[in-house]
């Protein structure tokens, strides 16, 4: 089998067999490093029998071959592994071909992040009410916004004009901001997650954001997933507060 580097489009029914067999989806966060990856093909004579990914050189985001080829999964994922520096790898735990082929290796394994789904229960109300609001930010949020998240997100204009970004408001008071990004790999799928104002946390406005994100995915047709550090257990309580649950782990796995 040969490897070359190709563009990401010259792989995408591949991408869609590995996504349609995936046991879970997974969330913004990695969808960002895969998309930002350098892409090989990997061949069996004038066939494209599977494909992998790096990022920054250094990173190995993606390995897959079709089911009928896998009997050479292991030698050629020791070959990508062999003939480019790649020091680690992020693998969550629903690629389960991915996930075998680091076990084989006993490769240094440490948790990265939690991805959610949403339960599938009833939203229940989330108590926006009175001088509170929850609506789309626009450019007259923008400085609040700013000031409340930081270095937290980017592009806030960009943001705002692809209506990615929610306000939560007291009054003239921004509680925190929710955001939605829809998936460029997995159709009808988005990732949310939320912000809320250090003055005014713990008093349940994350778990109203991350409510009333459900709610806004329900009416749009869209399934939501979120994710959070491994190690952020406020973030992982509030979003299981809200309806969103978790079987899936993102491994960043060191290569020894």
């Amino acid at each position: 089998m040969i490897t070359k580097e190709c563009l990401i489009n010259e792989i995408q029914y591949l991408i869609e067999e590995y996504i349609h067999g995936l046991s879970s989806p997974f969330d913004s966060f990695l969808e960002e490093h895969i998309l930002a990856s350098t892409f090989y093909m990997i061949q069996e004579g004038s066939k494209v029998v599977g494909y992998y990914a790096i990022h920054n050189n250094e990173l190995l985001t993606q390995f897959y071959i079709s089911p009928t080829y896998q009997m050479y999964s292991q030698r050629m994922f020791s070959q990508v592994l062999e003939r480019n520096t790649v020091n680690s790898l992020f693998v969550p735990t629903c690629d389960e071909l991915f996930v075998s082929l680091a076990v084989d290796k006993d490769f240094t394994i440490n948790k990265q992040a939690y991805f959610f789904q949403d339960n599938q229960a009833d939203i229940i109300e989330s108590n926006v009410s009175g001088d509170e609001s929850f609506r789309p930010a626009n450019l007259e949020d923008l400085q609040q916004i700013k000031q409340i998240c930081g270095d937290f997100l980017d592009q806030y204009e960009r943001r705002i004009a692809n209506r990615e970004l929610f306000t939560y408001y007291r009054g003239a008071v921004l509680l925190g901001i929710g955001v939605v990004e829809k998936s460029k790999m997995i159709k009808g799928l988005a990732s949310i997650g939320m912000l809320t104002n250090e003055a005014y946390r713990k008093q349940g406005i994350g778990r109203v954001i991350i409510l009333q994100l459900r709610k806004w995915c329900e009416k749009q047709g869209i399934k939501p997933v979120s994710g959070c550090w491994y190690y952020n257990e406020a973030s992982k309580r509030t979003l299981e507060s809200a309806g969103m649950v978790t079987k899936t782990r993102l491994l960043k796995i060191k290569v020894t």
